[in-house]
């Protein structure tokens, strides 16, 4: 993940048109967006610093030039605390373990999520455990434990356009919430490796990859067409796991007497019909 603090601040600065920030926009531009000597100017820093910043050979920055910047470049809030992450990324340490193992008492709280399709992700978006709805939903069961991973399934799996209407919108949410996990994580070979895969599979995924959009998922609505129940609309939220900060519980909830939840209701029935999945080692509760 080196140069990403260059590349995610040139990406950012190519978005901004001069005048969109009171420049006059003289002389030719080889690239779009603002030079690098006018991000300086109006931050309010020398333009050997900002250059210096971007080729990744400045000093520790300061909070106050950060912002400045984050200001210059119009960035949200997210883009925010990334351009921090990035530009000053925690000095290294020996790895902690990562958590890739779900503890009973989450195991219990995604199963009694009786109504709610559900799971548990964990770094570089893998999926660790889901309930019986989840299953039914995504077919995590059915799924080899190496490609049980959200954008391994999104860009390579056959199937996935088909299950997604809104493909290109849930493509670039992918992206741009494995960016984040990028930036907290650069040093991450699972994840470069991941990104490498999809990278050299997937045109769609390199072309997103490069446009270095950042965003978390933390709520929204997921569009999709389940093979067997039809359209779905699904509300999700995505929240942290006590005690556990690189896992994140996935909830869809399906507003009560819509059509979707009656939909996910008879998706219910179809699979008690069915039957369990796989056993339970594949479900999360074992490493």
């Amino acid at each position: 993940m080196d140069g990403e603090l260059g590349d995610f601040l040139r990406s950012r600065r190519a978005r901004i048109r001069p005048e969109d920030v009171g420049l006059d926009s003289y002389g030719r531009r080889r690239v779009p967006g603002l030079r690098r000597e006018e991000v300086a100017q109006l931050a309010g820093v020398s333009v050997d610093y900002y250059i210096r910043l971007e080729q990744g050979r400045g000093p520790r920055v300061s909070d106050a030039v950060l912002d400045a910047i984050a200001r210059v470049l119009r960035l949200d809030a997210t883009e925010h605390v990334y351009l921090r992450t990035v530009a000053r990324p925690k000095a290294r340490t020996a790895p902690t373990p990562e958590a890739r193992r779900v503890r009973p008492g989450l195991r219990l709280l995604l199963d009694m999520f009786e109504r709610a399709p559900s799971f548990v992700l964990g770094r570089r978006m893998d999926v660790l455990a889901w309930n019986a709805l989840g299953d039914a939903l995504a077919g995590f069961s059915r799924m080899p434990a190496a490609e049980r991973n959200m954008p391994r399934q999104t860009f390579l799996a056959p199937e996935a356009r088909d299950l997604y209407p809104d493909w290109p919108a849930v493509a670039a949410e992918t992206v741009a919430h494995l960016r984040l996990d990028a930036g907290l994580h650069p040093d991450d070979k699972e994840l470069a490796a991941l990104v490498g895969e999809l990278s050299l599979k997937s045109e769609d995924f390199r072309r997103l990859w490069a446009d270095h959009l950042v965003k978390a998922k933390t709520y929204g609505v997921k569009r999709m067409h389940h093979p067997v129940v039809g359209a779905l609309a699904l509300p999700y939220e995505t929240l942290a796991v006590p005690g556990e900060p690189e896992l994140s519980l996935v909830v869809y909830t399906p507003e009560p007497g819509s059509e979707t939840a009656e939909r996910i209701a008879l998706l219910a029935s179809w699979a008690a019909a069915e039957g369990p999945g796989e056993p339970e080692d594949a479900r999360g509760l074992r490493a």
